[in-house]
């Protein structure tokens, strides 16, 4: 068990003063068996009217408004979270779905709907004949197929941290051979889905990173990756970036069918020749009893970028 304070600030610095719109931010995370929320802390500047609700998916909401003008925005969550994920996880997957292919409950399909589709269009089927390339006969053990299939993402692709904003597409990530894990967990969903099989793209923190050697992302990282849903078992968690399988270091925030629905801070503003717009983003996750802006402890860490957005 991990008891982990958790620090994230974005901060938006704007050329001239601006009028910012409504701003949409998931930044709590979601308490689940494995993950308790302690505390949740919320500071803006400037002030804003800010009011909570969940989405469809069930995430928490946060929406601020604001009130005449500045030249910064400033969004600011502190957290305390109880993380209790075993290393070597055990899934109960149901008899039924013990071997793939397997058919879902008219109920299960039902609910899943739309997150066992394909998002993204493939008219001429490439994303399915290479998931093909992984089955290796029919039936074959559910479990091990999707590792195999997130272990191909992993191998295929070269991680690449990217600042700039937006996802590649699946197709795009494997003609180009490399990703942020953004784009790695979008490649890893969208072949599961070509299978029949529901998933979601989940976004949040992760405190130690899995991968070794170059390119492998910094603890205390913001953090994407997938949850696949299995019967009896539930939704198991595919991390492609670490190799990974199990919820073990990661604090989810927001999971839903895209990526861009699960982005932590997104909104507007309007201003006339306000040039460029400078972002800054810090994330810290450090054990409990230690001041995340001070820590320098192995088990915790620091995620920092700052990017220029160009004109708003």
């Amino acid at each position: 068990m991990q008891v982990l304070n958790i620090s994230h600030v974005t901060e938006y610095r704007y050329a001239a003063q601006v009028a910012l719109g409504e701003h949409r931010l998931m930044l709590r995370p979601r308490e689940t068996r494995a993950l308790r929320l302690h505390s949740f802390d919320l500071s803006i500047q400037p002030e804003a009217a800010v009011t909570w609700a969940y989405d469809v998916a069930g995430n928490s909401v946060a929406t601020a408004r604001f009130s005449g003008t500045t030249d910064i925005l400033r969004i600011e969550s502190r957290m305390t979270v109880e993380l209790d994920t075993p290393v070597w996880p055990v899934f109960d997957i149901a008899a039924s779905a013990v071997q793939y292919p397997f058919r879902y409950s008219d109920e299960d399909r039902t609910d899943l709907g739309a997150l066992a589709l394909p998002q993204y269009q493939d008219t001429a089927g490439r994303l399915a004949d290479w998931v093909g390339g992984f089955i290796m006969g029919r039936p074959t053990d559910t479990l091990s197929l999707l590792r195999d299939i997130a272990n191909g993402v992993s191998n295929r692709i070269s991680y690449q941290s990217r600042e700039t904003e937006g996802t590649q597409g699946p197709l795009e990530t494997l003609d180009r051979g490399w990703g942020s894990c953004r784009d790695l967990a979008v490649l890893f969903a969208e072949a599961v889905r070509t299978l029949g099989l529901g998933a979601r793209i989940v976004s949040g923190y992760i405190t130690e990173p899995l991968r070794d050697g170059d390119g492998s992302i910094s603890p205390g990282s913001t953090h994407a990756w997938v949850e696949v849903f299995v019967p009896g078992a539930g939704w198991i968690a595919f991390d492609p970036t670490n190799w990974s399988v199990g919820a073990v270091n990661l604090i989810p925030v927001a999971a839903a069918r895209h990526i861009g629905q699960v982005s932590p801070v997104t909104g507007s503003f309007r201003g006339a020749g306000v040039g460029p717009v400078k972002l800054a983003v810090e994330v810290y996750v450090v054990p409990l009893g230690r001041d995340p802006f001070k820590s320098t402890d192995k088990m915790g860490g620091l995620f920092r970028h700052r990017q220029d957005l160009g004109h708003g």
